[in-house]
């Protein structure tokens, strides 16, 4: 009956845990816009905020999902999120290059983390 509570208890930490990769990804991607068109000395200020509720985002997934995999995809989402807003939000240009490059940085950011080869260990608190 134990083992069973402690196996509730780690599934809804790793549960937990995916949550904060999702919204740490939406607020890269939130104060990535704000840089984009903050104008006044609050809007920085604001953006700041962000960022560091962000990072308070990253920090908390990091403690139940393996830090090289959050970070993979922190990265991921950061580089295709920025992309496809500058494409669709700031009237940025599309072309093959592009594309290539920012498949070239994901598949990089993918392969590091598979060539690391060791099974990460959530990070103790």
């Amino acid at each position: 009956m134990q083992a069973q509570a402690i196996m509730n208890d780690k599934s809804q930490g790793i549960n937990k845990g995916w949550l904060f990769v999702v919204l740490t990804c939406i607020g890269e991607l939130a104060w990535v816009y704000g840089f984009h068109t903050a104008t006044q000395i609050w809007h920085f200020a604001l953006i700041i905020a962000l960022i560091v509720l962000d990072f308070y985002f990253l920090y908390r997934a990091c403690q139940s999902i393996p830090t090289g995999t959050v970070y993979a995809l922190f990265a991921a989402a950061g580089t295709a999120g920025a992309a496809l807003m500058d494409l669709f939000l700031f009237g940025g240009s599309f072309n093959i290059a592009k594309v290539f490059f920012m498949i070239v940085l994901i598949i990089g950011v993918v392969m590091l983390k598979l060539a690391d080869g060791k099974a990460d260990a959530p990070a103790k608190s």
